[in-house]
């Protein structure tokens, strides 16, 4: 059993090879850096003595068979074991079409990234002595074949986990899935905006990590950095890399003081572009108009256009500042409930100190 151990967190890669990016105007993720940004990451972590990489889905644009090729093969070539699961871009229908794989061909692309053995979206792997890795998949279709617009984890899953767990008692469990099982916006499991980014069976699957003593949870999907906590159970969640501020995560776990320590990095610089994160910064604030409007318009505020659009012109960056994490809003010109539902998406403060942080942060297992 190893008592310490380092590993890091690449979330929601969305690889775009150049001739498989289409121009989508309102698009948030900047895929155009998609491979610049990565080998960035990967010539640091290269520099690392990691014992493993985790990337919780989203890792390519829309499903392409050509991105997919490519990340499988580029993974092959790090010195470190790399573990995946797939997000909702990865899979974007059951079955195969002419521009996407199906949820058939995924593990085929991934059997040396956690799916030697088995044909399904889900695995298991002791991936150190004494540590479990329990990876899930949050991504289900309906009867036409057409994926979910929120993230469920089926019963076959769920009675598959409560075996895993009852197996690794002795073990200390990471379990790693693309949506939210924990809320990290307010009223996100319910909000129309919020839902689709939450696992919506998540008080079962909660309730069986907790009957395992599971502490941490690993996710993707928001595009944000944030670290919250349910039950005793810590979800991480990590921003992308495509998107403002473009971070990844190293994680140190120190077993015998039970401790993991939490360190947050941001892609600076790539070629083309000498202060990537200001660029990316305008670019999300130059498509986060129209989703500020429909925020406001919709509950609990419900306020008519005219005034949604006056709210919306105050929020150019507000949506940058969540994704970046640590966030602490002020909003003093707002009408009171305006101001008080945008001020709550910041940092939730205990007695006068911000109860988590989200980017460098040291939690108490």
């Amino acid at each position: 059993m190893v008592s310490s151990f380092r590993f890091a967190i690449a979330s929601d890669l969305h690889i775009a090879l150049p001739h498989t990016i289409r121009d989508i105007p309102q698009r948030f993720h900047f895929v155009e850096v998609s491979i610049r940004a990565l080998e960035t990451v990967f010539r640091h972590f290269e520099q690392l003595d990691l014992d493993f990489l985790l990337i919780p889905g989203d890792l390519t644009q829309d499903g392409e068979p050509d991105n997919h090729q490519w990340l499988q093969q580029r993974l092959a070539a790090l010195p470190f074991p790399v573990f995946v699961i797939p997000g909702n871009h990865d899979i974007l229908q059951a079955q195969a079409t002419q521009n996407a794989i199906g949820c058939r061909e995924f593990p085929a692309y991934y059997q040396q990234f956690g799916y030697q053995e088995t044909d399904k979206l889900y695995y298991t792997r002791e991936i150190l002595p004494g540590v479990q890795l329990v990876a899930l998949n949050s991504n289900q279709f309906d009867e036409q074949g057409q994926q979910l617009p929120y993230g469920l984890i089926d019963e076959e899953q769920l009675n598959w986990l409560e075996q895993v767990l009852e197996a690794a008692r002795n073990r200390l469990v990471l379990a790693m899935v693309h949506h939210n099982a924990i809320a990290h916006l307010p009223g996100q499991e319910t909000h129309p905006l919020g839902r689709r980014y939450a696992i919506a069976n998540s008080a079962q699957l909660l309730k069986i990590l907790n009957k395992y003593n599971v502490k941490l949870l690993l996710t993707g999907h928001l595009h944000v950095q944030d670290v919250t906590e349910k039950t005793g159970i810590y979800e991480i969640t990590t921003g992308s890399l495509v998107s403002y501020p473009h971070p990844y995560r190293v994680i140190e776990c120190d077993r015998d003081r039970q401790v993991l320590n939490i360190q947050s990095y941001r892609v600076a610089q790539i070629p083309g572009y000498a202060n990537l994160p200001e660029f990316s910064r305008e670019f999300l604030a130059d498509r986060s108009s129209p989703l500020m409007t429909k925020l406001a318009m919709l509950p609990p505020l419900e306020l008519p256009l005219p005034e949604a659009e006056k709210i919306a012109a105050n929020l150019r960056y507000f949506w940058a500042d969540i994704a970046a994490g640590d966030a602490i809003f002020d909003f003093p010109d707002f009408p009171p409930d305006a101001r008080q539902f945008f001020e709550s998406f910041g940092v939730e403060m205990k007695e006068g100190k911000p109860a988590f942080i989200d980017n460098q942060a040291t939690l108490k297992l």
